[in-house]
């Protein structure tokens, strides 16, 4: 079908622009999480510390955050497409990096380093591209809530789909420590061609005045977002990375050699129920409280809970069944999340109030390096038992919260 312009025939897209973000941000998570159930071959065989591997998985947080704050801040003010293409390019940088590893630790700091820049600007730009596609005249049909949950779905399962790959290509297949890298190269490129041919639709220009002050982001100092969201924020990837980073490392002596089908199992199958709970997300959520991400909260606590059980009983069913509960946690968590964020984001700082909330959320991978750290001194259960007093306090913390300052 095509529509007509004068005597120029203009095609018809046959597939709805939110699309082509999606599968953006879905390769971009891909790259970010493929490293997670490699952190076993790398302590296993190439024979770094518990503690240097554990480092691995968090210091993309250093790249992450800046890039979290100051991309989805610069979106506002240039525009989507721009600042989603420096995503792609840094995903294709980062995975070459990484297949550098066997050369050493330096080359996989640097690559986590850049997966860690490509998350940040796929969780604040492409969400927030997502979300203004999945409206008006780009989608006519979608409701209100359809931005959030379909981004959020973009992550989880890109995240799932990244982790599967790389975890069955270390467990069977050639070259591991490079092979899994390449293969997620040859996704992300077609990506680059794919963003530069989707709709614009941040054209505001931002805050006025100098570029640095859209990092202010008026959003970030709303009661709603610093009591309820923050207080969220940090245990949604704090549980996923016990839950499915920390966890095989510590089931070693249980799992044997199937240490790597472990860590791939356990990833997937705590994104893979979260991205099942969230089209579902919005009968727990509510428009008048923080239903949502209390549930959430307490599903998340009792979920680490459950990890510390399975490290003392040594328990890899047990150790699944923590990363069921984990889950379950996120995909309401991300959901809820990011409807409080639309919620309380003015309409000039939308990516910006995105990468706050992620930048906060993503401070929980650093959980496993700290956790390894205070190991030497006291044992894990017990570390693990303090961490969920730390979730049922800022359960509590939101609870208070819950109905108060909700915008209008």
């Amino acid at each position: 079908m095509s529509a007509t312009t004068g005597s120029i025939a203009v095609p018809t897209p046959r597939v709805l622009p939110w699309v082509a973000v999606w599968g953006a941000v879905f390769v971009c998570s891909w790259g970010g999480n493929q490293f997670s159930p490699l952190l076993l071959m790398y302590e296993e065989r190439a024979h770094y510390s518990s503690l240097l591997v554990t480092v691995f998985l968090g210091v993309y947080v250093l790249g992450l955050a800046p890039a979290l704050v100051v991309a989805g801040s610069l979106s506002d003010r240039h525009g989507r497409r721009p600042l989603m293409l420096a995503g792609i390019v840094s995903a294709v940088v980062g995975s070459g990096l990484l297949a550098f590893g066997p050369l050493g630790a330096g080359f996989l700091m640097a690559g986590r380093l850049f997966s860690g820049i490509t998350v940040g600007i796929a969780m604040a730009v492409g969400n927030s591209w997502v979300k203004e596609l999945s409206q008006g005249r780009f989608d006519p049909a979608a409701d209100a809530g359809s931005g959030a949950r379909r981004a959020s779905l973009a992550f989880t399962l890109g995240s799932a789909s990244g982790a599967l790959v790389a975890g069955l290509i270390a467990q069977w297949g050639p070259i591991p420590e490079v092979l899994p890298f390449l293969v997620h190269i040859c996704v992300a490129i077609p990506f680059a061609v794919i963003v530069w041919r989707t709709p614009e639709t941040n054209r505001t220009g931002g805050v006025p005045g100098p570029w640095w002050r859209q990092l202010a982001v008026p959003s970030a100092g709303h009661r709603r977002f610093t009591r309820v969201v923050l207080v969220a924020a940090p245990w949604i990837f704090g549980s996923a990375a016990i839950g499915y980073g920390y966890l095989p490392t510590k089931l070693a002596g249980a799992t044997g050699t199937w240490g790597l089908v472990f860590a791939t199992a356990a990833t997937v199958v705590a994104l893979g129920v979260s991205s099942a709970v969230q089209p579902f997300a919005g009968r727990v959520t509510s428009l008048l409280s923080a239903r949502g991400l209390l549930t959430a909260v307490a599903l998340m606590t009792i979920g680490i809970g459950v990890v510390a059980v399975a490290i003392v009983q040594q328990s890899v069913v047990i150790g699944l069944v923590a990363n069921v509960v984990i889950g379950v946690g996120i995909g309401l968590a991300l959901v809820s999340s990011l409807l409080e964020v639309q919620r309380i984001a003015g309409s000039r700082d939308l990516a910006g109030l995105t990468g706050v909330f992620y930048a906060a959320a993503y401070a929980g991978f650093l959980a496993p390096a700290v956790i390894a750290a205070v190991a030497n001194v006291v044992e894990v259960p017990v570390i693990l038992l303090v961490v969920v007093g730390l979730g049922a306090v800022s359960w509590v913390a939101i609870l208070v919260s819950s109905r108060k300052h909700i915008p209008a």
